[in-house]
């Protein structure tokens, strides 16, 4: 990767830390870069990538950045049964595929259906969450 691709990730990462008020730390910062990069990471993945460039890391306190993180709408958390929630940067709103077999998650883009009119009254939806469940390539083909 260019250095000023990795310079302007950074500036990025902290420009989102200050936009939400939280104080800029070497570990905060990396956490989030390590989310910006894409993809659907647990805690201990996380915490073992974050720990490869800055040192020493714990779980705790990755658990505790997640906390602020979510607290402060930067990141979402996507609970997979069975397997141990991951995280992701927040963003557009989407839909997740997950495998069931090695849990490996996707994003995916549907359409959410309307809330059923029937049965629900008094009620005010928030919103739509819709998983959908299969085998991924690599778990498919093995």
């Amino acid at each position: 990767m260019a250095l000023e691709a990795v310079a302007s990730e950074r500036d990025a990462a902290i420009q989102r830390l200050r936009d939400v008020g939280l104080r800029v730390t070497s570990p905060r910062l990396e956490v989030l870069q390590v989310l910006a990069a894409g993809g659907h990471l647990d805690v201990e993945g996380l915490t073992a990538a974050a720990r490869e460039r800055l040192g020493t890391l714990t779980s705790q306190a990755v658990y505790e950045m997640l906390r602020h993180f979510l607290e402060t709408g930067l990141v979402t958390k996507f609970d997979r049964p069975g397997w141990p929630a991951v995280f992701e940067i927040s963003g557009t709103p989407h839909q997740h595929a997950m495998c069931t077999n090695c849990g490996r998650v996707e994003n995916t883009v549907h359409e959410a259906p309307a809330p059923p009119k029937k049965g629900l009254t008094g009620w005010h939806m928030h919103g739509t969450d819709i998983i959908f469940r299969g085998l991924c390539p690599d778990c498919r083909d093995s």
